[in-house]
């Protein structure tokens, strides 16, 4: 039996994961990454613990399985998107921590490009809105921060990257620099509709062209790993960032389909096929997972709303609050009581993301009484997650009927937080449409796996990867379209009261 490693680099961990042809999992190893939050918005990683960290899963995974290199058919990444690593191309050695994708300093900037009236002419290029969310002003910061950083870029001695661009330099030695048109469009410098970098951007953002990565399609041999690595020169044949990788492996190959992962935030997409749409209602257009020679080579695209606190605010709960002791205590102590009492939860810690794009929003916690418990805020927090997810699903609804389709008559889910029965069984209760729960959730690592699977053969097409997905649980609504409607309008209302804070 053939097999694929896949690399799921993540903001919270680095895993790898061995899949066999039938899609299923073989062995995984995780390890945990330290998160560094210098100053209140600023949240980085250690380059060198990325690597370290996901090279020691690889060889654990492989050693779980009880294969070899030669047993491998080819490596897949997914990776969290917008981390922005900037290094040295003699020495491979980082410059400076890598910036994370919540990170928060690159705001000041882009308010200027906002009060110079280049809002709409980024959107037209990148699909995206300004926002230091994407990779675009944390490079810039590190451009103008770090000691020398402009003149050894004007100079073609560093590269830059997102977590993909890191991994696929290390494990080929630094003879690789490259990655996928996901991972591209997420750095607001990428021109989705050409697919090619563009140029009137670089020049506004002072970003020289030397530093930029090669793109290719998702599904598309980009070498080989060193021999010293894994034991054996194995193709890295699929990289897409993780919620283009979850679209891919959720089977969402078609315009109306539409997934939402559950981890340290959340993130819907919805597959538009070949077609570039603006949102009017406040999401992004992103590029999806495009195959390259032997299939659909031709750009595809995705509209996409992020939340930026998901299954963080249980994080917050077990670490800030220390209502619980481990994430794991989070649902029983969320049903111990039969519903909010009344509280509603807004984790605007670092602004709210889509469809609201408020970074100067803040936390709160409204509606408290006498009353309210631990777990009052514990039950509010999880129905966060799904609050603001409901609120993206509805501006794609919206945006789907307005430009002539239909809307989403499903919502397929995965990540770490969708094992949560109650969160998903509220969040059906919101939508008033089926959650539909598949018996694989390592969605991301397996859409890593069969773009590089695609690449190399193990599978002919994406027929095959569809027949492989199945079902495991459908949450059916329980709520009246009214009730779910005043539920949202409680919602919204807390909602303005944190972005007035």
């Amino acid at each position: 039996m053939t097999y694929i490693l896949a690399l799921d680099q993540g903001t919270s961990s680095s895993r790898s994961i061995v899949f066999d042809a039938r899609g299923q999992v073989v062995a995984m190893a995780q390890r945990e990454l330290t998160q560094h939050y210098p100053q209140p918005g600023w949240v980085e990683h250690d380059a060198d613990e990325i690597w370290e960290s996901q090279l020691a899963t690889a060889r654990e995974a492989l050693v779980r399985a009880g294969l070899q290199a030669r047993d491998i058919a080819a490596i897949g990444i997914a990776n969290q998107r917008e981390t922005t690593l900037l290094w040295d191309r003699r020495t491979g050695r980082p410059l400076h921590r890598a910036i994370v994708w919540q990170d928060r300093r690159g705001e000041p900037l882009c308010a200027q490009l906002r009060e110079h009236g280049h809002a709409e002419a980024i959107r037209h290029s990148t699909g995206l809105v300004i926002d230091s969310y994407f990779s675009a002003t944390k490079l810039r910061w590190l451009l103008d921060h770090v000691n020398g950083a402009h003149v050894a870029a004007a100079r073609g001695e560093l590269a830059f990257g997102t977590v993909d661009s890191w991994l696929i330099w290390k494990l080929t030695g630094g003879r690789v620099h490259a990655t996928d048109v996901s991972n591209a469009s997420r750095t607001m410098l990428y021109d989705i509709r050409h697919n090619t970098w563009d140029p009137a951007l670089l020049a506004l953002l002072h970003v020289p062209d030397s530093v930029l990565p090669q793109v290719l399609p998702s599904s598309q041999v980009f070498g080989e790993c060193d021999v010293e690595w894994l034991g054996g020169a194995i193709p890295i044949a699929g990289v897409a960032g993780d919620q283009q990788a979850a679209l891919f492996g959720q089977a969402c190959f078609d315009a109306g389909l539409v997934k939402n992962t559950y981890g340290t935030g959340c993130f819907m997409l919805m597959h538009t096929g070949g077609r570039f749409e603006n949102s009017t209602h406040g999401l992004i257009t992103t590029a999806a997972a495009q195959l390259g020679r032997g299939g659909a080579s031709q750009p595809q695209y995705a509209l996409e709303g992020s939340v930026f606190i998901g299954g963080a605010v249980v994080q917050w709960l077990r670490d800030g609050l220390q209502a619980i002791r481990s994430s794991s205590e989070v649902q029983a102590l969320a049903e111990s009581v039969p519903d909010a009492g009344g509280v509603t939860f807004v984790p605007a810690f670092t602004g709210l993301g889509a469809p609201y794009w408020d970074a100067n929003a803040r936390g709160a916690i409204v509606g408290l009484s006498r009353g309210s418990t631990a777990a009052h805020i514990t039950r509010a927090a999880l129905e966060s997650i799904a609050f603001q997810s409901t609120a993206l699903l509805r501006a794609m609804a919206s945006d789907a009927l307005a430009a002539g389709g239909t809307a989403p008559r499903e919502l397929r889910v995965d990540g770490g937080a969708c094992v949560n029965d109650l969160l998903m069984q509220f969040q059906a209760d919101l939508l008033g449409i089926p959650v539909v729960r598949p018996r694989v959730t390592e969605t991301t690592a397996l859409g890593a796996a069969g773009l590089a699977g695609l690449a190399t053969g193990v599978w002919q097409g994406q027929d095959e990867l569809a027949a492989l997905w199945r079902e495991e649980r459908r949450f059916e609504p329980t709520l009246t379209p009214a009730q779910a409607a005043e539920r949202m309008g409680a919602w919204e209302a807390a909602v303005r009261q944190a972005r007035a804070a």
